[in-house]
């Protein structure tokens, strides 16, 4: 059974790029509070230096704009009346934000117009290139398509597991009878997937239920302080989807595992496989 949703794009505004990436880009909101609504379109970073030299044929208006020392240098060359004809040709784009690296000084004349029409600025004291490069796989992450799956996830050898089936017919249990067995948890009931490079699915749990998971007729327990840190994965890439399934529903059994069975999830084919299920089995085993 593959998820019949469509993967999910996420929108991605300057206000949450910032408040997710501060920290780790070091970045400060210098002006343009008012415009951090504004919406980054494209999964990169874009250097402006021509659309600032005045060439507006062509400007990645999507992307965030990186002014590094190149830019910077330019635009001091300028006499300040066309150094204000730059800043105001490229607040002019829809542009999500400014970025200027290095801790490069910014004009106040830049900050009036930032303030006025709305366009974020924002520094850095990160190296342009280092900027560039992080911001970009950040972005990528941010972008990534996504969707949440029914399911429990484990590390089983070093093989992403997600298993699968109706309420009530072993699931939890079977987790966390691998668990003692000294394999590790990523996500319990419920499995957000990521899809990075348009190739590898990485499952990883919600927050809020990391490192925790329900059992029936026990309640929730805490799997790290039970078990040890060994028994807890943040994310694994999946490569096997098994579905637990009651015996009277599984018609044609493969006895001899000849037959490749796949599903899809975000669009790319996994690995399945069907276990028929009957009191007294020991699925930790069989899976």
């Amino acid at each position: 059974m593959a998820t019949k949703r469509k993967p999910k794009r996420e929108k991605i505004t300057t206000q949450r790029f910032f408040g997710e990436q501060a920290e780790h880009l070091k970045l400060k909101l210098v002006a343009g509070e008012s415009g951090l609504g504004r919406t980054i379109i494209e999964p990169t970073v874009n250097r402006p230096s021509l659309a600032l030299a005045g060439f507006t044929k062509y400007i990645a208006y999507k992307r965030i704009q990186v002014i590094g020392n190149a830019e910077a240098y330019y635009l001091k060359s300028l006499p300040m009346k066309e150094r204000v004809k730059s800043y105001k040709r490229l607040c002019s784009y829809k542009i999500p934000c400014i970025v200027f690296t290095r801790n490069l000084p910014i004009d106040r004349e830049l900050k009036s117009i930032a303030n006025e029409v709305g366009v974020p600025i924002l520094q850095t004291p990160m190296v342009t290139m280092r900027f560039v490069n992080v911001a970009t796989i950040e972005l990528d992450l941010l972008f990534a398509p996504r969707d949440t799956i029914i399911g429990s996830m484990v590390d089983i050898h070093g093989i992403g597991v997600l298993i699968r089936g109706e309420s009530g017919i072993g699931k939890s249990e079977s987790v966390l009878e691998l668990i003692e067995r000294g394999y590790s948890l990523v996500a319990d009931d419920i499995t957000k997937v990521t899809l990075l490079d348009g190739r590898e699915i990485i499952g990883t749990s919600s927050e809020l239920s990391r490192y925790h998971m329900e059992v029936r007729g026990i309640g929730i327990i805490n799997v790290a302080a039970m078990f040890g840190a060994k028994s807890i994965r943040t994310e694994k890439r999946l490569d096997l989807v098994v579905t637990l399934k009651a015996w009277k529903e599984v018609k044609n059994i493969d006895r001899l595992g000849m037959d490749e069975d796949h599903v899809k999830i975000l669009d790319i084919k996994v690995r399945h496989v069907s276990i028929p299920v009957r009191p007294g089995r020991n699925l930790a085993r069989l899976i």
